[in-house]
């Protein structure tokens, strides 16, 4: 499963450090960008540890969910839950966040282990590691921040779409013939009222006392109520087993030739964008609910880490997890110890509690997950969209359908593109020009607005260039000069004034303008004094750099 609630409770009073415990503080809330360090009082330990607890339980049906998915055994989904969830907790750029395998890597996967074998889904996590790592290295997880807010909205709204969907199928059971069917009459009943008695029990609550996570309790009291009672529900056990040992250190059994990098070089390029894409996301969106900022090429580097590691220990590999850290948010986890404890409880789950953790059911789970969509969707976004702007409603509704019925990575991408273009559109529309004759018959044309790829056609209709003086000079105060594009048409523009015996003066330059006409060449005079607007200097313009137009 995936997820929690988007509302936070109330965050505790931050109290003083005892000494014995200063030590450990340091550790634990290391990459903390903005808010106060966290104190570790006894109340904050325990409020740590049972959020851990929380989202420790709610990651096992999930990894064992998304190892199906991916066509492995279900060992191999959980030993990556703990691993990537381990390291990521330790040195990822967030605390708080969770981490683990999640269903945007395995849906891609599961081709490659249908093709190849999960030998080779090994080899692709290993590289797909050193890809992140390297993505952190040369800091391209700042670009993160290009993201659109309506890009988020979708890919909030999406994902809870998408977690809701994914508890659909925990209604399906198999009939008397073998066949997969949805549930009916007392079964499903008894489902849908155990489902509502832990949606009620989280919401009730923190109304009640806090000293317990919600989610924590909803799963523990129905637990309690169907193991005590003997209900017949399907349980986690129904799932699989998840009883196992400590994860050994395997080398995947690949050949080392420049072949088997071609069959997992694609994949792991893709499996690396999305576990980016999607660790980044729940980056910004946790640090908007902790009052957090930066981190993020620390947490590319964490998640690579965490992946190459995985690769070596028999895991699927993984990426942070929006539902399982608003889970956390929503039980008061705040610093890295929860996600450490979470971590360290699923290995003990695996190693010592698989019988007691077999016996929940999956209806306490699926409540929980419920909460989380609840929370996670973006209900103000359907209020909003009656007030801004239709090209950022229509992005909302784009991202949040792709995200539903492809993935995660193409819908932000689309997201990004559709905002590029549509900021593009309105900034072509902008440019206009301001004249004016001076006494000595020069004419001014004042640019107002940026000459760029979209603008250049704009830019040009501005002038009438039959009818100006012999002598025209080009304002750019209120411009600026972009890229290749505004370049070629400012060539073309003093070309075709030349064809008639007539000159172009560029004026105003700002300094960034002014390098990039001198670097391409088409400025006749050097000068640094127009950029600094000490003294307007005319720059004549060069033609035939940019190679008539093609």
């Amino acid at each position: 499963m995936v997820g929690a609630n988007l509302t936070v409770p109330d965050m505790e009073a931050y109290l003083v450090i005892k000494p014995t415990l200063a030590a450990v503080t340091g550790l634990l809330s290391a990459g903390r960008k903005t808010a106060a360090p966290i104190r570790y009082t006894p109340d904050r330990l325990k409020t740590e540890l049972l959020s851990g607890l929380t989202v420790a339980l709610a990651l096992v049906p999930e990894a064992v969910a998304f190892a199906f998915v991916a066509g492995v055994h279900p060992l191999v989904g959980l030993y990556a839950a703990f691993i990537v969830g381990l390291i990521t907790a330790l040195i990822g750029g967030r605390p708080g966040m969770i981490s683990g395998a999640t269903g945007a890597l395995a849906v891609v996967m599961v081709s490659l282990v249908a093709l190849h074998g999960v030998e080779y889904l090994f080899a692709t996590v290993v590289l797909m590691g050193i890809l992140q790592i390297l993505a952190g290295v040369f800091r391209l997880g700042k670009f993160i921040r290009l993201v659109p807010h309506p890009v988020m909205l979708g890919f909030v709204n999406g994902l809870a779409i998408v977690i809701f969907m994914a508890q659909l199928t925990q209604f399906k059971t198999v009939d008397t013939f073998g066949e997969i069917v949805w549930m009916s009459g007392t079964p499903l009943v008894t489902m849908l009222g155990l489902v509502a008695a832990t949606m009620a029990i989280i919401w009730l609550m923190p109304k009640m006392t806090k000293a317990i996570p919600a989610p924590l309790a909803g799963i523990a009291i129905v637990a309690a109520i169907v193991i005590a009672f003997g209900v017949d529900v399907p349980r986690v056990g129904d799932l699989a087993s998840i009883k196992g040992g400590l994860p050994d250190f395997h080398i995947p059994m690949v050949p080392i030739t420049f072949e088997t990098l071609e069959i997992i070089f694609p994949f792991a390029l893709i499996l690396a964008a999305i576990g980016l894409i999607e660790s980044l996301l729940t980056l910004n969106l946790v640090g908007e609910i902790t009052e957090q900022s930066g981190g993020a090429s620390q947490e590319c580097m964490a998640q690579g880490l965490a992946n190459t590691v995985t690769g070596f220990f028999g895991g699927m590999g993984g990426c942070a997890m929006i539902g399982q850290s608003m889970i956390n948010m929503k039980s008061g986890g705040r610093t890295r110890l929860s996600g450490i404890s979470a971590a360290l409880f699923l290995l003990t789950f695996i190693l010592f509690a698989s019988p007691l953790i077999e016996q929940i059911p999956l209806a306490a789970l699926v409540g929980v997950m419920f909460m989380v969509v609840i929370g996670t969707f973006a209900w103000q976004s359907l209020r909003i969209m009656r007030i801004i702007p239709l090209a950022d409603t229509l992005v909302i509704i784009l991202v949040t359908a792709v995200t539903v019925l492809s993935d995660l990575a193409v819908a932000v991408v689309v997201g990004v593109i559709v905002s590029a273009l549509v900021y593009a559109w309105n900034n072509a529309r902008r440019i206009h020009a301001v004249t004016e004759i001076l006494p000595g018959g020069e004419k001014v044309y004042k640019i107002e607005g940026p000459l760029f790829f979209g603008s250049t056609d704009g830019f040009v209709e501005q002038f009438d260039i039959k009818g100006d003086p012999t002598v025209v000079i080009v304002d750019f105060m209120n411009s600026r000069v972009v890229d290749q594009s505004a370049l070629q048409a400012i060539e073309m523009l003093a070309s075709k004034y030349e064809a008639l015996g007539k000159a172009v003066q560029l004026r105003h330059l700002s300094r960034d303008c002014h390098r990039l006409l001198n670097r391409a060449g088409q400025l006749m005079i050097d000068s640094d004094d127009d950029p600094s607007y000490g003294v307007a200097v005319d720059y004549a313009v060069k033609t035939g750099i940019m190679g008539g137009g093609h």
